[in-house]
């Protein structure tokens, strides 16, 4: 069976992605999980960070196996393509029979916002004294929206978002299609939740234009020798991970600025009774990306599929 991308859209909602990627980041940090590091090959097709790469990312986890093979290419967005794409190979854990084969684009696009909405949802409720209003946006492409989309299922007191582009046209198309403000780089990173999705291999995000407690959501910089945070930001956070040893070993934020992981979101999310999250001081949380998120996902589309085949 092989699964579009308009295929995925139609069955894939964060309603129902977002609890379970909760779950699954939960059964990470608790090693019910089998998740190898993932493989990255360069692609080779150009110098800096236009040098595109491919990533195979297999996994293990509850009644189904698989893997997810992705491309990244920084350089993409000037030629109108997306930067990542994807494929997804679904596999009954029970027999290794393969259940299904589908487009990954929509997939990596939604688990990473639903991976912070899980994330915002199990932070904020520790970190902040009263609910925070404003989101500041740093980057305007689909991570952008997307988690604008996504962070709304978990966060009704959002109220104002602030959207920073490297292109001022980008910013201002998509605040005027979410109802938000285009502004300054600086001014977006005041807010009190400050998302970083950008291609940027250099910091977009300094320290000195952020509340002494805001919480970021750093979801760009794919690779150890990149990053969208400086060192101040950095070091004056406590950083939570998605995966300790993926971002240890993939978040150029945290290897080059040598900042320490305090805590692993799934941990957090288990036992909020023992998590020690500051109040008095920022919070970042790092992505990466795991495949546990992408076969998560997988797994709901694909039963969306064998329920609508039976009815």
């Amino acid at each position: 069976m092989y699964v579009s991308e308009q295929e995925v859209r139609a069955v894939l909602t964060y309603e129902a992605l977002i609890p379970a990627i909760r779950e699954a980041l939960i059964d990470y940090s608790a090693g019910r999980v089998n998740q190898p590091p993932r493989m990255i090959l360069r692609a080779g097709n150009a110098e800096g960070h236009r040098n595109g790469w491919f990533g195979v990312m297999p996994v293990v986890a509850g009644d189904v196996m698989g893997v997810k093979t992705v491309t990244f290419y920084a350089g993409n967005d000037e030629l109108g393509l997306h930067t990542h794409m994807a494929i997804v190979e679904l596999i009954r854990r029970e027999t290794g029979e393969p259940l299904a084969l589908m487009d990954g684009r929509l997939i990596t696009e939604m688990r990473t916002a639903a991976v912070s909405a899980a994330a915002f949802a199990g932070i904020a409720l520790l970190h902040f004294e009263s609910a925070p209003t404003s989101f500041g946006i740093i980057g305007s492409g689909v991570q952008a929206r997307a988690h604008i989309a996504a962070l709304g299922h978990v966060w009704p007191e959002m109220c104002e978002i602030r959207i920073a582009s490297r292109k001022a046209s980008n910013a201002t198309r998509l605040a005027e299609e979410m109802g938000a403000r285009a502004v300054p780089v600086e001014e977006a990173a005041a807010a009190d939740v400050v998302l970083t999705a950008t291609t940027s291999p250099v910091p977009v995000l300094q320290g000195k234009w952020l509340k002494p407690n805001a919480l970021v959501l750093a979801v760009g910089a794919s690779g150890a020798s990149v990053r969208e945070l400086d060192d101040e930001a950095m070091l004056s956070s406590y950083v939570v991970a998605e995966g300790r040893s993926c971002v240890e070993r993939e978040s150029g934020d945290v290897i080059l600025s040598g900042a320490k992981v305090r805590a692993e979101i799934g941990e957090i999310l288990a036992d909020p009774s023992t998590a020690k999250i500051p109040r008095d001081q920022r919070i970042v949380f790092k992505s990466v990306g795991m495949a546990i998120e992408d076969i998560t996902a997988a797994r709901i589309v694909w039963q969306s599929q064998q329920t609508s085949a039976n009815h």
